[in-house]
């Protein structure tokens, strides 16, 4: 039925719930995942150093690395033969997996319903909420 689910996570609870249910399906389904950590680049506006910009985005970036290792960590956890091809993008993240969606023939996307950034976890984050309105295939948000 799936062919390629998109996993989200930025290494939040939530994520992390979802990282297993991508991984039952892709198992039951034969799918391959593509794992996705998106660096969030609006926090740069204004900021008055372009080496202070690029040490905040090496940080970040060495932690969207770290949520993805946790991703090949439960696949190999659980000895799945599952295909997982993981990638790093830069931007604003509804906007990043709205684009990997159609870049990469996506039939089914797999998040948590919220992040890191604090939402009540009872409320679905914005960033699920956005792809939920504007996605053009299948959104399984995760509680």
């Amino acid at each position: 039925m799936y062919k390629r689910i998109l996993l989200p996570t930025d290494g939040s609870k939530f994520a992390e719930k979802a990282e297993k249910h991508a991984l039952f399906l892709a198992e039951a389904s034969g799918a391959e995942i593509i794992a996705l950590s998106v660096i969030e680049t609006s926090f740069s506006i204004g900021l008055p150093s372009d080496d202070t910009v690029f040490q905040i985005n090496q940080m970040l970036k060495k932690e969207t690395e770290k949520n993805l290792e946790k991703v090949e960590k439960m696949k190999d956890d659980s000895d799945s033969d599952v295909k997982i091809t993981l990638k790093v993008a830069e931007g604003s993240p509804a906007d990043v997996i709205l684009d990997t969606i159609e870049k990469e023939n996506i039939d089914l996307i797999v998040m948590g319903s919220s992040g890191k950034s604090g939402f009540d976890r009872f409320i679905m984050g914005s960033v699920a909420e956005k792809v939920v309105k504007a996605a053009r295939c299948s959104v399984l948000v995760v509680y």
